[in-house]
């Protein structure tokens, strides 16, 4: 006959010191993120907590914005998980991409939608996919630079939200080949226009210095 079925009193069993905290932060990361898929999520959490990676968990709750038609695209804050895990490296294989975009449990056509969009091959530069993905959340270039300043800054929540005029430049100029109108002088005279303003900041941006009613009209 089997023995029978071993027997613990609580004394008996060992708790690692650590698992109660690990679950906590956990269960506050998956509340924050609310990913739509928790099974796949929870996997990619414990890969990332146990090989020191940059964890897919947004910094706050966030509701969802009303261009979406669910709740299930892309959102700010899943984008700027994407660029914390993948800026670093400058150029992404797509492969990758597509595994850190399907950890998020983020639709696929999305992704597919804004791959075609930028002509992206095998290897993606990183900047170039985040400036679509901020154009795929909102409706003009003024807006799509405006969430791009509140994810690339290292000014506090609620701050002024500025980055390098030389990376506003780029995130303008790359953008205006998609969305917007403008011709190239009048290109160079609003970047002019605007590097003068970002002097006595730092050489710093931030959107009220492009989204005043003093500075022309960016395209829409």
């Amino acid at each position: 006959m089997p023995p029978p079925d071993t027997m613990f009193c609580a004394q008996q069993i060992n708790i690692p010191t650590e698992l109660p905290d690990i679950l906590k932060q956990f269960t506050k990361a998956a509340i924050r993120t609310q990913p739509h898929d928790v099974l796949q999520w929870s996997a990619a959490y414990f890969s990332a907590l146990s090989s020191g990676e940059t964890l897919p968990v947004k910094e706050r709750l966030e509701m969802p914005i009303a261009t979406q038609k669910t709740d299930t695209g892309l959102t700010p804050g899943l984008l700027k998980i994407l660029h914390k895990q993948l800026s670093p490296k400058g150029t992404v294989e797509k492969a990758e991409l597509e595994q850190r975009w399907k950890e998020l449990c983020l639709p696929k056509e999305q992704l597919n939608s804004i791959i075609e969009l930028g002509n992206f091959g095998t290897n993606i530069v990183w900047i170039e996919f985040f400036a679509l993905g901020c154009s795929a959340l909102n409706g003009t270039i003024t807006t799509s630079l405006k969430c791009a300043c509140e994810i690339l800054t290292a000014d506090p929540e609620g701050g002024a939200a500025r980055i390098p005029f030389e990376t506003f430049t780029f995130l303008f100029t790359y953008l205006n080949k998609f969305d917007g109108e403008m011709p190239q002088d009048q290109i160079d005279s609003y970047l002019n226009s605007l590097k003068e303003e970002a002097k006595p900041q730092f050489g710093m941006v931030q959107p009220l210095n492009f989204a005043g009613l003093n500075r022309p009209k960016l395209p829409d």
